[in-house]
């Protein structure tokens, strides 16, 4: 070794490794956000990312605390009532099927997506004009209007997924990605929208958050308008009827098998067994005497707090989790929504004040902690979802499966609705609102014993059988009996 020459010490190497690792922390996000563009297409990774992000994300966190608000001072209604209102309104999520369908097997111009993300922005634009512009409005005519707009983030949430299930059958390895960047999206919007949600309610009111939401709803016409999608070169309108009827078998045959349907039974139970009292612990921290009693802008900012917790749990699952079977990441999250629950025991008993935790840290911290959970409960059902789609027919199939979860919602809305009014928590009778926490968080137990119905399986794998899985070759194969699915099957795989 020369005179000039020595050893690299661990002092000269630091400065540059660390250099190099910020830069590369800061570009990884951006070096995959334009992997998914190039590998994808742009036009399909801003349509998750209006559709998840601004649709759902930031206007969806818009229109809950505003629909909130309009329900409690516009409308004034009890919190049990509210809780009923809330299921009704998300019934078009329970026939997302429908959508998947008409998306699958009805293209309109030769197009099986984009026609529906242009009605699904149109039908938003004219609720939400309607409610703004409708001071007094009856509740009947409210709760239509709101089911139209909930209609409208449905109809456009069922036609993205059906892009993304119809990607991930071409792109098994991006599978997780491709729900990632939806989690990201949806998480990075409810940030944003929650930030503003309290103030916008404070300066214009609940209607004219109404009024704001139609930009959402423009910006999802405009993905119908940019969409890249290749057009059907014929289409046999006639063989509509056989189409449906073909489209349904393969569903029904689908969900025969046991790898199928027992994880759609364990989605279903999960839910609706994890009672929802949203609207009485919203009431209770709003207007109790005895709770908080936290203003517009504190809501908002809560909320906008505690969907940092569902964005850290969307990079978790992406860089840490997104391996790892989907039970063992089930029983973990379940059993830490039974104690997280418990936080909210814990306030309604006041004890954060016995111990000196002020109410807005000890909310912000339940709120933080119970979307987080939530998130890392919601991301490998979703995977695990798109995986049991068949080609052909993966934007019913995988409506179907988010109908699923989404009937166990309204379950468990509509009994926690039934629990509110059974104890007898009104707009000004909070008494028996800790017992109502204590039935719900007992209730999230029951799931643990279910998790035999989920397969130990490696995500990254495909999880349907081979004559599940071969649709496609069914339907070809029947063509000789006048079956004319596969023009269907064969513009469905983007040929």
């Amino acid at each position: 070794m020369g005179e000039g020459e020595r050893i690299p010490t661990h002092s000269d190497e630091v400065p540059g490794q660390a250099g190099s690792e910020i830069r590369s922390i800061f570009y990884s996000p951006i070096y995959w956000f334009k992997m998914l563009a190039r590998e994808l297409h742009w036009s399909f990774v801003f349509g998750v990312t209006i559709v998840y992000g601004v649709s759902q994300g930031l206007g969806g966190a818009l229109a809950r605390v505003g629909t909130e608000y309009y329900m409690k001072d516009v409308q004034k209604v009890q919190p049990s009532e509210a809780q009923v209102y809330t299921g009704i309104t998300s019934i078009p999520w329970i026939v997302k099927p429908l959508w998947g369908l008409l998306t699958d097997v009805v293209p309109i111009s030769g197009y099986h997506r984009r026609p529906y993300f242009i009605f699904a922005g149109s039908l938003g634009v004219v609720s939400m004009l309607f409610l703004s512009l409708h001071p007094g409005l009856h509740i009947v005519l409210a709760l239509i209007s709101l089911t139209a707009s909930s209609a409208s983030v449905a109809i456009a949430d069922v036609t993205v997924d059906a892009c993304v299930a119809q990607k991930s059958g071409l792109h098994h390895s991006l599978a997780a990605d491709m729900q990632s960047l939806c989690s990201l999206s949806s998480s990075i919007g409810a940030l944003v929208g929650f930030s503003l949600s309290g103030i916008f309610v404070h300066l214009i009111g609940p209607q004219g958050v109404y009024g704001l939401l139609t930009i959402p709803a423009g910006l999802v016409f405009l993905v119908g308008v940019l969409l890249k999608e290749q057009r059907a070169s014929s289409f046999a309108y006639e063989q509509m009827n056989q189409n449906l009827v073909n489209a349904g078998k393969a569903m029904w045959k689908t969900l025969k098998c046991p790898d199928v349907w027992r994880p759609c039974l364990y989605m279903y139970l999960s839910f609706s067994l994890s009672l929802s009292i949203t609207e009485g612990m919203f009431y209770w921290v709003t207007d109790a005497p005895a709770g908080p009693m936290f203003s517009k802008q504190t809501i908002g900012y809560i909320m906008a707090i505690g969907s940092v917790g569902s964005l850290l749990a969307a990079i978790l699952y992406q860089y840490g989790l997104k391996d790892y079977p989907f039970r063992d990441i089930l029983f973990w999250a379940q059993m830490l929504s039974c104690l997280s629950g418990m936080l909210d025991l814990a306030l309604v008993l006041r004890w954060n004040l016995k111990l000196g935790v002020p109410d807005f840290i000890f909310v912000v911290v339940d709120a933080s902690v119970s979307q987080m959970i939530g998130r890392l409960k919601w991301m490998p059902l979703l995977v695990l979802s798109s995986k049991l789609c068949p080609a052909g027919i993966e934007g019913t199939f995988f409506a179907l499966l988010m109908s699923i979860d989404n009937a166990g919602l309204l379950t468990s809305s509509w009994l926690g609705g039934l629990l509110l009014h059974v104890l007898n928590v009104t707009r000004t009778e909070f008494h028996n609102m800790w017992l109502a926490v204590l039935i719900r968080n007992l209730m999230r137990i029951v799931p643990l014993f279910l998790l035999f119905l989920i397969p130990r399986a490696d995500p990254n794998s495909s999880l349907l059988p081979d004559e599940v899985m071969n649709t496609k070759e069914v339907a070809e194969a029947q063509a000789s009996e006048n079956v004319e699915l596969v023009a269907l099957v064969n513009s469905t795989d983007g040929r």
